[in-house]
């Protein structure tokens, strides 16, 4: 089995938590999934898990703390270390502590600049996840330079043009990591347009989604995920709220409508689906960077931003007529594995 594994899981969203979850329950050695989990059911988890205290800000102003985390004494090599927080110093002796009991033999980070510098300063080599999006800037160049091998979550293909030669030579290009069925349409299509949001936005306008659902009567709109607002519901828009069976209602669209979050762009790839992106804003312009390189394949059309109801008719119209075979090739149902199989041969080497 050989020594274990450690695997810093972001808690932006959910993605960064079923990712680790897949390579982990694909890897030949124990992995420890660590990370703030108070809003994951971990269950299932497919190893130990690690729950840190919460490394956030408090909403409540009268806290104790030095307020934000400005720039103004903060290291140049860091992107987050705020004075004065007790859940800082918390989580951070509990990785030290596990790392001292445990003995692992590498520690992969997805995704903390902080967390990546921390192991190395503990003396585990680490792998640290490179998200899309242009990270040139000091903390992000630091953790890149002090990672053994670097992993990105994507094709070679959707990489961005500004990122030094260095990063890309250091980087193993996993492919996405989601979980869904093997490349290409699971099933018919019923013609429907699918709308997802996912946990780490804001979730969708019942206005707004209204307004598209009617300039577009002739197709049933179903929507996965948040939706606030009030408002009447046109016959042919379905709300669906958080869903279990996220696979199965993309499997019947003949258009999907989304950000551009690992997640759910790995899972459209995976069917095989005409997709309309709309970035949402992120650091590093991560979504956006990615979706201009879909659209740059002819794999997506994208959109900043949600349109404007007289604009869906074209939208729809110009998203169905996408080669599905484009986002499709972007998809490997071997990544998970491979991926795991390239953390078990470092793991080996430096055993």
């Amino acid at each position: 089995m050989g020594r274990p594994v450690g695997y810093y899981v972001h808690h932006q969203g959910i993605g960064h938590w079923h990712r680790a979850c897949a390579i982990a329950a694909a890897m030949d050695r124990p992995c420890t999934l660590i990370g703030t989990f108070a809003d994951v059911d971990t269950a299932g988890a497919p190893g130990p898990v690690i729950d840190l205290p919460d490394d956030r800000l408090p909403d409540d102003p009268i806290s104790g703390f030095d307020g934000l985390d400005g720039e103004a004494d903060r290291p140049q090599g860091l992107h987050y270390a705020p004075l004065r927080h007790p859940g800082i110093r918390a989580r951070m002796a509990r990785i030290a502590a596990w790392a001292a009991e445990a003995d692992p033999v590498l520690m992969v980070v997805d995704v903390s600049v902080e967390v990546a510098l921390f192991a190395r300063l503990l003396s585990l080599p680490t792998i640290v996840v490179r998200l899309a999006g242009t990270r040139t800037d000091p903390p992000h160049r630091e953790a890149f330079r002090s990672a053994s091998r670097l992993l990105a979550p994507f094709p070679e293909a959707l990489d961005g043009d500004r990122v030094p030669d260095w990063v890309r030579a250091k980087t193993a290009y996993a492919g996405f990591l989601g979980q869904g069925p093997a490349s290409g349409p699971s099933c018919e299509d019923d013609g429907r347009i699918v709308v997802v949001f996912g946990r780490g936005g804001a979730g969708g306008s019942l206005p707004a989604l209204a307004a598209a659902a009617r300039a577009v009567p002739e197709r049933p709109w179903h929507v996965l995920g948040p939706v606030s607002g009030e408002g009447a519901v046109p016959p042919n828009l379905h709300l669906h709220g958080w869903v279990d069976d996220v696979d199965a209602h993309l499997g019947s669209a003949a258009l999907v409508v989304g950000g551009g979050g690992d997640g759910l762009v790995a899972a459209v790839a995976a069917h095989a689906k005409r997709f309309v992106c709309l970035p949402e804003p992120r650091a590093y312009d991560e979504q956006r960077d990615k979706a201009l390189a879909l659209q740059r394949l002819g794999a997506a059309l994208v959109h900043e931003g949600w349109p404007d109801a007289a604009l869906w008719p074209d939208l729809v119209r110009t998203g169905l007529a996408l080669d599905p075979t484009a986002i499709g090739a972007l998809s490997d149902p071997d990544a998970v594995r491979r991926c795991a199989a390239l953390i078990d041969t470092i793991a080996q080497g430096l055993e």
